[in-house]
C-alpha cells in the first residue's frame, strides 16, 4: 500500500504464517502509512493470540493522531497491558505479548521515524545497503550478549534464547524502549517476529530486501524462506519504504544514522525521557 502524507510518500507489505509447526497463529501487525506494529502473543490456547490483539486494538488509536510523541505513545501501551492484564485464562496465567515497531512522527518540521520496542521481536533500517537492527533484544541470550558471556552467533543457539525480559501483560509495570531517527529518502525499515529472525540471519534477510523492490513482494519471500529454513515459529514481517520526501522538510544528510550515535536504552531513564522530549 501507499501513502503520501505532508511530502512524505510511504509504501509497505505485510505477511504473517502460523509456521510448520504451529495450529495457531499468535502473532498479529498492524499497518497504516504512519504506524507499523507487530505483536507476538504469548501463550498458545492461553489466549496469546488475543494479548497480542489487544495490543495492537490499544495502539490504533495512533493513526488518528497528528502529533505522535512517546508519552503518548506510552499512555496507549498502558491501556494495552490493562485490556491485557483483563484476559482470563482457564489456568489463571497471564497472557502477554512482545511488540515492536515504528511511527512517523515531526520535530520541528523535519520527519523522523519513532521506534518503539517491548520483548524480542525486532525493527531492523536497511540504509545505504547495509541492514541494522534498530531494536534492542530484551531477553536473557541479549544479557549474556551485552556482558561478553556469549557471541551473538551462540545466541542464535542458546537453549534459553526464548526467554524474554519483557512482555506487555506478563509483567507489572513494563516500560518500552523508544528511539528516534530521522527519515531518509529510501529508508526501508523492516518490523518482525522472532519467528524470521529464529530461521534467518542478518546476511540472509538483507539479501532478500536488496533483491526485492516491492515490499509487498520482500515480506512475502522473507516469510517463505523462513517457513522453508525451518518454520518453527509463527512468522509475521512488515516492510516499509520511503519513496518520496519533500526536500524541505528532508533534514541534514549529515543526520545520525543507525549504529553512529548512543542507543536510547542505554541511557538513564530520565535522560531519555529528556532527549524524547526534546530537551
Amino acid at each position: 500500500m501507499t501513502q503520501q502524507d505532508q511530502g512524505l510518500t510511504t509504501v509497505w507489505g505485510a505477511a504473517s504464517h502460523q509456521g510448520r509447526r504451529r495450529t495457531l497463529n499468535e502473532d498479529g501487525y498492524l499497518a497504516t502509512g504512519r504506524v507499523f506494529f507487530v505483536a507476538d502473543g504469548m501463550g498458545g490456547h492461553e489466549a496469546g493470540e488475543v494479548a497480542s490483539a489487544e495490543a495492537l486494538a490499544a495502539l490504533s488509536a495512533l493513526t488518528e493522531v497528528d502529533q505522535v510523541e512517546p508519552a503518548l505513545v506510552e499512555a496507549y501501551l498502558e491501556l494495552a497491558q490493562k485490556r491485557i492484564r483483563a484476559i482470563e485464562t482457564d489456568s489463571g496465567n497471564a497472557p502477554g505479548t512482545t511488540l515492536t515497531g515504528v511511527l512517523l512522527d515531526e520535530r520541528e518540521d523535519v520527519p523522523y521515524w519513532l521506534f518503539v520496542n517491548v520483548g524480542d521481536s525486532r525493527t531492523y533500517m536497511l540504509s545505504g545497503g547495509v541492514l541494522a537492527q534498530v531494536s534492542v533484544d530484551h531477553s536473557e541470550v541479549q544479557e549474556l550478549v551485552d556482558a561478553g558471556t556469549i557471541t551473538m552467533d551462540e545466541a542464535r543457539r542458546h537453549p534459553r534464547r526464548n526467554v524474554i525480559t519483557r512482555a506487555l501483560g506478563a509483567q507489572e509495570g513494563v516500560r518500552a524502549d523508544f528511539r528516534y531517527i530521522p527519515v531518509a529518502l529510501h529508508d526501508r525499515v523492516l518490523v518482525c517476529s522472532d519467528g524470521l529472525t529464529g530461521e534467518l540471519t542478518d546476511d540472509q534477510i538483507t539479501t532478500i530486501l536488496l533483491e526485492q523492490p516491492d515490499p509487498e513482494r520482500a515480506a512475502a519471500f522473507l516469510v517463505d524462506a523462513a517457513i522453508q529454513a525451518g518454520g518453527r515459529d509463527n512468522i509475521t514481517v512488515v516492510v516499509i519504504d520511503v519513496t518520496g520526501v519533500d526536500h524541505e522538510t528532508l533534514g541534514s544528510s549529515t543526520a545520525p544514522r543507525p549504529g553512529t550515535e548512543p542507543d536510547e536504552d542505554t541511557l538513564p531513564r530520565e535522560e531519555h525521557e529528556a532527549r524524547s522530549q526534546g530537551v
